[in-house]
């Protein structure tokens, strides 16, 4: 296989991702390399700018950004090795950082101080952003040694730092004061999932300052956890659930893994993208007793809509998703992504799923994050497949030839950091 086969063998479909202002002030979307913003009050388009290079923002395809809980900053990451932190109140890039690796995860501490990322291999990494400066260096502060790591998240209290990986376990570290010295404390694992963790979520409770767990797996399931002990509180097949599987049945592998999952009414419902579900299932949780229970799917009708990412600000009744997908074969478009909107989510009530003129910020809106106002259904088709191949294709370690050994290590960014 020749040097140039290799590099576009290489080229990966990247599911699109959504992400949520705290106050729902402005809505991000991801589809390969590019990072598109929507202003929700000023009903524009966000301007994105960054002084340390030229565009495009990011080379090669993004996978995973976030918004911090006090809204002030975002941060995107991805393939190219580039973690970029963005001032909110300008969509200035504040601070640029190096991984040597590709990006699988990020997170923001509480106070807007510390980001955390996640690459490949699995090392998490920690940078002070406080403060911003370009082309910080950052520090290792855990490792989970070999293993991809998925989903990072902090405790509402501030306390730990969560991270998931592909071999079932989720960990939950103390984050010191120091973290640049590296955290060395582990509180608890989490452990009973059966295939790979593929997100965390966290609902917060007044008689649990930390918070309680939720992840969501290839195993077709959601689970609660008390992070203190890694006790598992609760387990909700939601495939099972949602009719996509039997209870006896034994589905493809991976066919119906959790893709992602987040918190409406401040954790009291629990919204689900699950793959080959055409819409979204809705969880009820029961703090004081500490359980999940079904408690309906909400179906996208009309279209090809099975999500790829969710995102929702934690007081207010409405769920962002979006579909889509970048460097799909046989695919006219480079990038491809389709926002819906769900509102009014309620157990007791009905939700509903507004058409295009009827969700905020309207046409402006679906013209900036989708590319264009109108996307053909048809290239819809493909997608929920893609994702599929797309998230077996991240947990599954590739297996390179010798021979093109020397030329991926040319890509590599360990020597530049560690010079």
């Amino acid at each position: 296989m020749s040097m140039e086969s290799e590099s576009k063998n290489d080229t990966e479909v990247a599911p699109a991702l959504i992400a949520v202002h705290p106050d729902q002030s402005s809505v991000a979307v991801a589809v390969g390399p590019h990072l598109r913003v929507f202003d929700l009050l000023s009903g524009s388009a966000a301007s994105l700018t960054d002084d340390s290079d030229c565009a495009p923002l990011h080379k090669n395809n993004i996978r995973a950004i976030r918004f911090g809980a006090k809204g002030k900053l975002f941060v995107s990451a991805g393939d190219d090795k580039t973690v970029k932190v963005w001032s909110t109140q300008s969509w200035r890039c504040i601070t640029t950082v190096s991984s040597e690796k590709r990006v699988t995860a990020v997170a923001i501490s509480n106070d807007g101080t510390f980001v955390c990322f996640a690459d490949k291999f699995g090392v998490v990494w920690v940078v002070d952003v406080d403060p911003p400066l370009h082309d910080k260096k950052p520090a290792p502060l855990l490792s989970h040694y070999c293993s991809i790591i998925t989903s990072l998240e902090f405790s509402p209290d501030g306390r730990f730092i969560l991270s998931a990986d592909r071999d079932f376990k989720i960990r939950v570290t103390n984050f010191p004061q120091k973290p640049l010295n590296g955290a060395h404390q582990i509180q608890s694992f989490c452990l009973g999932h059966t295939e790979f963790v593929s997100c965390l979520a966290f609902i917060q409770a007044q008689e649990c300052p930390q918070g309680l767990l939720l992840s969501g797996s290839g195993d077709s399931t959601v689970r609660l956890w008390n992070i203190d002990s890694g006790a598992l509180l609760d387990t909700c097949e939601v495939a099972i659930k949602a009719g996509l599987l039997e209870s006896n049945g034994k589905a493809e592998e991976h066919g119906h893994a959790v893709i992602d999952l987040c918190t409406v009414l401040d954790g009291l419902i629990v919204a689900v993208a699950i793959q080959s579900l055409q819409g979204i299932v809705l969880l009820s949780c029961n703090v004081c007793a500490q359980t999940l229970s079904f408690a309906k799917v909400v179906s996208v009708a009309g279209e090809a809509f099975v999500p790829t990412c969710l995102g929702s600000s934690p007081s207010i009744r409405k769920l962002w998703m979006v579909t889509g997908v970048s460097g799909l074969p046989g695919c006219n478009y480079l990038s491809l992504a389709r926002v819906r909107v769900i509102s009014g989510i309620d157990v007791e009530q009905e939700p509903v799923v507004p058409g295009d003129d009827n969700i905020p910020g309207g046409e402006k809106l679906l013209e900036t994050l989708q590319g264009s106002a109108s996307v053909d259904d048809s290239a819809f088709l493909a997608t929920a497949e893609a994702v599929k191949t797309a998230m077996c294709n991240l947990l599954i370690k590739k297996q390179y030839p010798s021979e093109n050994r020397e030329y991926r290590k040319k890509s590599r960014n360990d020597r530049k950091l560690k010079g």
